[in-house]
C-alpha cells in the first residue's frame, strides 16, 4: 500500500516557477515508476510526467518539455516537480501517482493523491 500526499501548488504569474513534491508512505516506494498528471476545469485528466523506479528515465508530455522536471528523492520517498516559465494553461489540479514497475503515459495508476491547485495568471 502506498499513500499519496501532494504540497506545493498555489497562485504564480506566467513566467514564474512552482516546485510540487509528492511524499509517499510505504514501504514499496522504491519498487514505484512514479508520475504527475493534471486536470483543468471542464477537461479530462491528462499525463504531465513520469520517472522510473530508478530515477534513470523520464518523459514528459510534449506540453511541458523544456519546461517541467521530475525527479525523486527515494531516501525521502519523496517525488517532486519543478515548473518553469509557467503559461495560464498550466492552470490545473496536479495528482501525484504511483504505479508499480515500468513508467507509463495512460491515465491509470495503482495509487493516486489528493491533488494540489496550480493557477498561473496571465
Amino acid at each position: 500500500q502506498v499513500q499519496l500526499v501532494e504540497s506545493g501548488g498555489g497562485l504564480v504569474q506566467a513566467g514564474g516557477s512552482l516546485r510540487l513534491s509528492c511524499a509517499a508512505s510505504g514501504r514499496t516506494f522504491s519498487s514505484h515508476a512514479m508520475g504527475w498528471f493534471r486536470q483543468a476545469p471542464g477537461k479530462e485528466r491528462e499525463f504531465v510526467a513520469t520517472i522510473s523506479w530508478s530515477g534513470s528515465n523520464t518523459y514528459y508530455a510534449d506540453s511541458v518539455l523544456g519546461r517541467f522536471t521530475i525527479s525523486r528523492d527515494d531516501d525521502k520517498n519523496t517525488v517532486y516537480l519543478q515548473m518553469n516559465s509557467l503559461k495560464p494553461e498550466d492552470t490545473a489540479v496536479y495528482y501525484c501517482a504511483a504505479k508499480y514497475g515500468s513508467m507509463w503515459f495512460s491515465v491509470s495508476a495503482d495509487y493516486w493523491g489528493q491533488g494540489t491547485q496550480v493557477t498561473v495568471s496571465s
